[in-house]
């Protein structure tokens, strides 16, 4: 029985990523609470405090070898499935060695330290589909660098902009965030190891010492003190994938409305069978652009219960860190799968010019209106040109006769107000060579994030 779609077989093909289904897998975790116990057995080995022997036989048991089944029923009885797991650990290894396994440390010890694990191959999985994206879309802001399309406020025509000036602006949303893994990564990459309130007090004066050479053995940061009760790494993490779901929910946003039959600019890639409809064969749904949106939908209520969870009481809390076994999973799933349909969007969306420029002309050349008003205010001042074109604007609106024609026709223009003077508003080289320079500024912006991502 799956209760979320992230688990569901049937759904979890739409929502989220084989790949990051295989990082948060049963099995995943074992194998990474495994590696957890063989990397702190390896560093008490080296302090003298642990069998040599010991990290070679925790690291060689298999973890198909673990009934997940009865993992899972003896969960339900101890609270933490750390537990069982140790349980089960210890029937596995040779009688001499299994006085030192586990020495030292608590459940939530291994229990965290093999939640990094498993986010440092989640955050990998990420940058695989997040530097395609990132050049995507580059290559579809360069593209359409000087692409004239209508820009909108409120969901009606403002004024002209280029098309790849929109996805610039995509662009530059998802590289605000990608910008960040680096420091996101940093912080919360970091091995748990404090025993049972955080002191490392059975360890004696070696527990430091037993903190960074377990660090070292993972190839994880070591942090000062326990962050048993210090979820910050955690919350920033969580908030970080909310804000790559929500980047990419403003991308895919402006496709779903740019893919409007009324609109008709761009389309999502076409493939068989995608985007159909039980009831109407004639339809083509926006698939990517629905996924990503229920993403950015979903995220940030799962990020507030990690936010949350940051309330957590003296050395151990009863539930706020338990709540985030609920959230950081999901988190991840829907940021891969938003991710994933995000790349197909950047890489191939079609992009309808034509069309493009067939809406620019809807509205008559009210999109010109700012530009028309700024010639008018040199003769008579702002307010005054400003009424003028609303006046002219009225008469668009109501007759569809095009706005240079409409203001040459009002009765009151001030001397100098004639076809010579207002003619130059209504041309899109300023609009698209402004929009055009600032492409330019965001790619090279986004070359500079892609390098730093690409580096670490």
């Amino acid at each position: 029985m799956a209760f979320s779609a992230v688990d569901s077989e049937i759904l979890s093909p739409l929502v989220t990523t084989a790949r990051m289904r295989s990082v948060f897998s049963d099995m995943a975790r074992v194998a990474a609470m495994l590696s957890a116990e063989a990397a702190l057995a390896r560093a008490q080995a080296s302090l003298g405090l642990a069998p040599a022997e010991l990290a070679d036989a925790i690291a060689a048991i298999d973890p198909a070898s673990m009934d997940l089944g009865a993992l899972g029923m003896a969960t339900g009885v101890s609270g933490v499935p750390v537990i069982p797991f140790v349980k089960a650990v210890q029937q596995r290894l040779p009688r001499e060695l299994e006085p030192s396994f586990h020495k030292g440390a608590t459940t939530q010890d291994i229990a965290d330290t093999a939640l990094v694990l498993q986010m440092r191959d989640a955050f990998m999985a990420l940058r695989a589909d997040l530097l395609p994206t990132l050049d995507g879309l580059a290559r579809m802001a360069s593209a359409h660098r000087a692409t004239p399309c209508a820009g909108r406020t409120y969901g009606q025509h403002a004024a002209p902009v280029t098309f790849g000036f929109k996805a610039a602006v995509w662009l530059t949303g998802i590289a605000d965030v990608a910008g960040r893994l680096h420091e996101v990564e940093r912080r919360s990459l970091v091995v748990s190891l404090g025993g049972p309130v955080g002191t490392l007090a059975g360890l004696g004066d070696k527990g430091p010492a037993v903190l960074e050479e377990m660090a070292k053995a993972l190839g994880l940061a070591a942090p000062p003190i326990a962050w048993h009760v210090r979820r910050a790494a955690m919350a920033e993490t969580a908030a970080w994938l909310a804000m790559l779901c929500g980047a990419l929910g403003k991308f895919a946003s402006d496709v779903e409305s740019l893919a409007s039959t009324e609109v008709g600019e761009v389309a999502e890639p076409p493939m068989p069978g995608r985007g159909g409809s039980s009831a109407m064969p004639h339809k083509r749904n926006p698939v990517s652009a629905t996924v990503i949106l229920a993403a950015a939908g979903a995220a940030p209520p799962l990020a507030s219960t990690v936010l949350a969870s940051m309330v957590a009481a003296h050395e151990r809390p009863a539930g706020a860190w338990h709540a985030e076994w609920h959230a950081l999973p999901q988190l991840f799933a829907l940021a891969a799968g938003a991710l994933a349909e995000g790349r197909r969007l950047a890489e191939g969306l079609v992009v309808d010019p034509a069309r493009m420029a067939a809406n620019l002309d809807l509205t008559h050349g009210l999109l010109f209106a700012d530009a028309a008003a700024a010639r008018l205010a040199a003769l008579c001042g702002r307010e005054a040109a400003h009424a003028i074109v609303e006046r002219a604007a009225g008469i668009v609106r109501d007759t569809g006769t095009p706005l240079l024609d409409a203001l040459l026709a009002l009765d009151g223009l001030p001397p100098g107000a004639d076809r010579t003077l207002l003619a130059p508003a209504f041309d899109f080289a300023p609009s698209v060579a402004a929009a055009a320079t600032f492409v330019d500024r965001a790619l090279a912006h986004a070359a500079t994030v892609r390098s730093r991502i690409a580096q670490t």
